[in-house]
């Protein structure tokens, strides 16, 4: 059972009983949207936004340009992704949800204060950048909060709607951009800081362990070879891994129907390899999730002590979600999809080129709905697991 699991559901019950304890100070909208309303920011909003206003337009125009750039390559990838996951085995969903217990292959664990943090800083970034660009083009930012889209937190910037119509399109895009433009910058320079300055020290004071597989395709190579998951795998064919020949360099020279040799911690297993089913000249093990670990070095322990090294790492990690949480809500809120920025964007830019305002809204809501059902068919995997871990806590209980 994971503790994070068990921390989401308390901080959940806790903020049920907040809602329940302060109905009267929420707004509800369609009965599934819950908003809190505050002032917390209008004032820090306004004056830098009189400070710096013409560079906030100028940026916010460039924010308009990565935007719909951004919408075309996530609705792209998005669609490829997908009709990929349908029909191709052994293939990971494109979207999923970020929350403590849920285990995505290929990317780290999260865990719940990393979750919690992750969350509240890239939502402020996001909507503070809505309000900030809605004061320098001279639109009223009326409140600003936390929302609930059912289980979904989410935080929000409320501009003056009457303000906003009357404002020229290049206006109301720069406002609706803004956060998540804000949102892909600063994810831009957190993996800039990653790279450069926290990898290099993480690099000094780690030393690599062991590259564990915890995922693998029915039917596939390995799993037809008797592995069985979790296992340490130590090399592919006399070609031992570690930190800088990781398992993608290795199989990059395996071409398909290759006789392979897998060493690993529960012995020696010898597989065939199919066709790679995203590219036909290479081999494929049918591997789903394997991930690198590293422990301390016994040098850095003995200058520094367990204390310090444990809380960079901790930092490093919390970098790195903070890298994937604020590219992933950025690219998110750029979909042309109804309840986000980029819903609002869509419509507006529908509407450039075509007058006719029922066809813009037929059009926006095909796209929606086709979105609405692509998203479903890439959660329900992480759905139904959810929903057999609550289960699990609650038979436990019981």
């Amino acid at each position: 059972m994971s503790i994070d699991l068990i921390l989401i559901l308390l901080f959940y019950s806790f903020i049920l009983l907040f809602f329940f304890l302060r109905r009267d100070h929420f707004e509800v909208q369609g009965k599934i949207f819950a908003l809190y309303k505050t002032k917390l920011g209008l004032g820090l909003m306004d004056s830098v936004a009189k400070k710096f206003p013409r560079v906030i337009r100028a940026i916010g125009i460039i924010g308009i340009i990565i935007g719909y750039i951004g919408m075309i390559f996530i609705f792209y990838m998005i669609i490829k992704e997908t009709i990929k996951f349908i029909f191709v085995s052994g293939t990971i969903p494109p979207l999923a949800p970020v929350l403590p217990g849920i285990d995505i292959p290929g990317v780290p664990k999260l865990s719940f204060l990393h979750w919690i943090i992750s969350i509240f800083i890239v939502a402020v970034v996001h909507e503070f950048s809505h309000g900030l660009l809605a004061r320098a083009n001279n639109v009223s930012v009326k409140s600003s909060g936390f929302a609930f889209l059912g289980p979904i937190l989410a935080a929000f910037v409320e501009p003056d709607e009457k303000e906003m119509k009357h404002k020229k399109k290049h206006q109301q895009l720069s406002i609706l951009a803004a956060g998540p433009f804000s949102n892909i910058l600063f994810g831009i320079l957190v993996l800039f800081l990653i790279s450069y300055v926290l990898n290099p020290i993480a690099y000094d004071i780690m030393a690599y362990d062991n590259t564990t597989v915890y995922g693998l395709v029915e039917d596939g190579p390995a799993k037809n070879a008797g592995l069985s998951v979790p296992f340490a795998l130590y090399s592919i064919n006399d070609i031992k891994i570690n930190d800088k020949i990781g398992i993608n360099n290795i199989l990059s020279e395996i071409k398909p129907l290759e006789i392979v040799t897998l060493e690993t911690d529960k012995g020696n297993f010898e597989l065939v390899t199919s066709v790679n089913p995203t590219n036909n000249s290479r081999g494929y093990l049918g591997i789903l999730d394997a991930k690198t670990h590293y422990s301390t070095k016994p040098e850095i322990i003995t200058q520094y002590g367990e204390t310090l090294p444990k809380f960079f790492l901790w930092f490093n990690l919390l970098c790195t979600w903070l890298f994937l949480i604020s590219i992933g809500v950025g690219l998110f809120n750029l979909l042309p999809l109804g309840p986000v920025d980029g819903g609002r964007m869509f419509l507006i830019g529908l509407s450039y080129f075509i007058k006719n305002e029922k066809i813009t809204k037929r059009i926006f809501g095909f796209v929606s709905m086709l979105l609405i059902g692509i998203i479903i068919i890439n959660l329900f995997p992480y759905i139904t697991k959810m929903i057999s871990a609550i289960l699990g806590i609650i038979a436990l209980i019981i």
